[in-house]
Formats: structure tokens, sequence, C-alpha cells
């Protein structure tokens, strides 16, 4: 093959045959000494979140808002984080470590299933660096620092991939079942769980194994079994305008121009981030190496093509929607349970041990800055940028509303914006003034205009509060104030009283 790239990989081939002991007792050696690594990155993540002075992003609070009112669906997403939310608070409490919890314990779970992913499909000692290499991924390590909806997604995205492994090599209807599971919980999670079947279609139209896979009655089932899972929240958002599906649909932007290379680049870049440097610039070689030699293709093993299949199309298809519009970098995170597992497996089989090992290296010191990073919220800055602004401040802003509202004798707070509306309420959860927001011309434009609008039905009178300088219609200026956000940052926000008549 040519030179012309700094890393050429020949096609993967698949272990040499062992004796069935040997194997288990490798895997169980890996297994555990897997188990006993992610378990150790998970309790300095857990103590990390207590620690940590970061406040709730106000995601964190919209989702924490949800937690309150259990529903088939809200605004802008499938019910899951909710419900997931209501678990961990039912359990340890409200603070904002019981509300981030979930997301390493999510993770995880998740490197122990690409452990069996990459056992599965190549051996325990690929399966144990893989698992390792993800536990460790730098966007891991941030999204175990907060609670997003990508931690649940990536674990049902495993357990599916697993199924589809195990359902060519055993005739249970387990792996069925566990395959319907993971397509329905992933949806109730987030709508990027879609793209498993769009991977799922690839992989069956390129490969031998994946047609054989359509004439199995047991994947019939478990698509049915994830089409009633998410039935519920499909009936939700009939009932409530398709909120949800509408919201998606404005998140891809179409509505302006058509081409930005500069969001493509951006986007690319943001991979760097969330995959590590080493790992996506080797994937990036792999794919084109793979791509432009006719013969190497033509020498792929099933276990390649299936984890081609599951993350090419959809890095593929999120580097065209931002250069046709945006993409924010973790919309391609489903791509990374079978990239994992594939330039794992790559790197630590074809010669490349040295630079794998350096890139989990660096990815552990991130690991270890990401977690330690929050303790230090607040109190130390990377020159002019202050990487926790966004999480500061909220807290000393939402009790300095809560006495303006008090002093002038008003009986609810009225906000403008999505970010104000989910701050006040979890911050001012306990104090028993209302929250609602101004409903603005056309329908909702989110959760809290939908559910907890600015109606007949609100106490009067009504406190507005605003990061807008500008007065509502009929609105006079209380006051404002400066909410320091960090040592560089701050917020400015001002106090308007609302006319009886406002809406």
């Amino acid at each position: 093959m040519s030179r012309e790239w700094v890393i050429t990989f020949p096609p993967l081939r698949t272990a040499p045959a062992r004796s069935g002991r040997a194997r288990r007792e490798a895997g169980d050696s890996y297994a555990a000494a897997l188990l006993l690594c992610v378990a150790g990155l998970t309790l300095f993540r857990v103590i990390a979140l207590y620690a940590s002075n970061a406040e709730l992003f106000f995601d964190e609070a919209q989702y924490w808002f949800w937690s309150r009112e259990l529903a088939f669906g809200y605004y802008s997403k499938p019910p899951l984080i909710g419900w997931i939310i209501r678990g961990a608070t039912e359990i340890c409490g409200q603070g904002e470590a019981c509300i981030r919890l979930p997301s390493p314990l999510f993770h995880a779970a998740t490197a122990m299933v690409v452990y069996a992913i990459g056992r599965s499909l190549y051996d325990a000692r690929i399966g144990f660096w893989s698992g390792l290499a993800y536990a460790t991924l730098p966007g891991v390590s941030l999204s175990s620092s907060l609670i997003s909806t990508d931690a649940p997604l990536l674990l049902f995205v495993a357990l599916g991939l697993l199924a589809v492994v195990k359902m060519q090599r055993d005739r249970s209807w387990v792996w069925a079942l566990t395959l319907g599971l993971a397509i329905g919980f992933g949806l109730l999670a987030k709508y990027a769980m879609g793209y498993f079947l769009l991977c799922l279609a690839v992989y069956a139209l390129w490969t031998r194994q994946g047609r054989a896979l359509l004439r199995d009655a047991r994947l019939y089932a478990a698509l049915a079994i994830g089409a009633a899972m998410i039935a519920p929240n499909i009936v939700w958002n009939a009932q409530h305008g398709f909120a949800t599906l509408n919201h998606t649909a404005d998140n891809a932007n179409w509505g302006r121009s058509l081409v930005h290379p500069n969001e493509a680049l951006e986007f690319i870049g943001g991979q760097l981030g969330v995959f590590g440097p080493i790992l996506f610039v080797s994937y990036l070689i792999y794919c084109l190496n793979w791509l432009r030699d006719p013969e190497r293709r033509a020498e792929a093993g099933d276990a390649e093509r299936l984890l081609l299949a599951f993350s090419l199309p959809v890095l593929l298809l999120m580097s065209a929607q931002a250069f046709l519009s945006r993409a924010h970098a973790n919309w391609a995170a489903f791509a990374y349970i079978a990239g994992t597992v594939l330039i794992t497996a790559a790197l630590t089989r074809e010669g490349w041990t040295r630079l794998f090992r350096t890139s989990l290296a660096i990815h552990i010191a991130a690991a270890i800055i990401i977690g330690l990073g929050g303790m230090f919220a607040g109190q130390v800055t990377l020159g002019r940028i202050d990487p926790y602004a966004r999480v500061l401040g909220w807290k000393v802003l939402a009790e300095g509303a809560a006495l303006k509202a008090r002093e002038g004798g008003f009986r609810a707070i009225a906000t403008d914006k999505r970010a104000l509306a989910a701050e006040l309420l979890y911050y001012l959860r306990d104090d028993g003034l209302p929250v609602v927001a101004m409903r603005g011309d056309g329908p909702p434009g989110d959760h809290f205009e939908l559910t907890h609008p600015l109606d007949a039905t609100t106490p009067r009178p009504v406190m507005l509060v605003s990061f807008d300088r500008d007065p509502p219609p009929g609105g006079t200026l209380l006051g404002e104030a400066k909410i320091p956000a960090g040592l560089i940052r701050s917020r400015q926000v001002f106090y308007y009283s609302l006319p009886e008549s406002a809406r």
C-alpha cells in the first residue's frame, strides 16, 4: 500500500482460536481488571461531583424540573432523562451532585458493555482496552460531570450493538428482547437513537451477515418492542402539537443559507475534543485508507464492516449537517461506541500500541483535570477565559430575585428566557414563589411556555426578571443587579413590574 498516510491499517482479523477454558479464563481476568479500573474511575468522578462548586447549567435545571412533573414527553426531549433524575433525587436528594449522579454510573455501565462488544468481535484483550478507552474518552469525562441525555443514550446504543452481534451467533430470543429494549429506551432517551436503524440498514445492505439478519423474525420482534415503547411519547407529541419533533427539526436549522464550511470545520475540530486527538485522527486515517483501497475493502471482515457501519455513516451525516447548517460536537457521540472498538482493535493489534497508550495517558490526565476542575469553579481562570462561568452565579441571581419580589409585594415571578425560568425554578424550589414564563406570539417556544405560562391563573402582581434592558409593554423598571459569574464574568439582570393585563 502507498505510504501516503502516516498510519496504514491492514484488514483486522479475528483472534486465533483458543480452547473454551482458556478463552473463559482470559475473559474473566480481563473483565475483572476492567471492572476494577472503571469502578475506581467512577468513584473518583462521584467524589468530584460532591466536591464540585459548579451550579446547574440551565439545561440541567430544566431536566430537573421535568423530573418534578413526570410525563411521556417534554418540549425539547423525550422523557427518559426526567425519569432518571426523579429516581436519583428520590434516593439521595435534590442537590446538584445527586441530579448529576446517574451520568458517571451510566458511563461505567457502558464501558463494560463496550468490553463485551470487543470481546465478542475479537477477544477479551481488545474488549478490555476498548472498555478502558471508552471510559476515559474526553467527551465521556465531560459528560460524567453533568447530567444530559447522552449518558443513557450511549448505554442503549452499546446494548443494541451487542445484541446485534449476539443475535448472529446465538438463536436465543433473549438478545432480541435486549435489542428491542435498547432501541425503545434509546429513543426515550434521545431521538438520535434513530441512527441505529440507519446504521443497521447500511450493515444489512452491505454484508451477507446483515442480510441474513433481515430474514430473522427476532429482528422484527425487537423493532416491534422498540416501536411499542416509543408510542406513548408519540401520542404525547400529538397531544402537544408535536412540540418535541418540531424542536428537533428546528435544531437542524435549515432555514438559513445552506453552505457553512466554517461550521463543518468547527464540528470536525470538536471531534478532536470528544473522541481525543489521537483516536480521532487515527479513525480518519483508517477510514481514508479503507475508502481509497478496493483490495482493502474486499478483504474486510464482518466485524470491521459492522463497526464501520455503526460509526462512519453518523459522522458523515453530522459533518454534512454541520456544512449545511450547524452541528454540536456531541451530536456524533453515537458513532464512538463502534468507533472506539474499531480503532482500539486497529491500534492494539496492528503494532501501534505505543500510540494507543499515549492517547490513553492523555485521556486519563484529561479525566483528572475535568474531575477536579469543578472543585475550583469560581476560583481560577484560564487567562481571560472562565470555563465555568455558565454554571456560576445562578443561585445568587435566584435568591436576589426572590428578595426583590418580596420587598415589592409581588406574588409571582415571570421570566422571558428559558435559562432564567429553569434556574429560578431550581434554586427557588423551596421558596414558594410561583415562577412562570411569558409567552411570545405564535406557538410556545420552550417547555415553560408550553406548560407554565403567565396567564389569568397566575397570582398578581407579577415581577418580571429579564436580561433585556428594554421594558416590556406596560412594564415599569424596578431596578437592576449585576450578578458575578466567577471571577471575570457577570450577568446584568433587570426587574420590572408587569401590568395586571400582562399575558
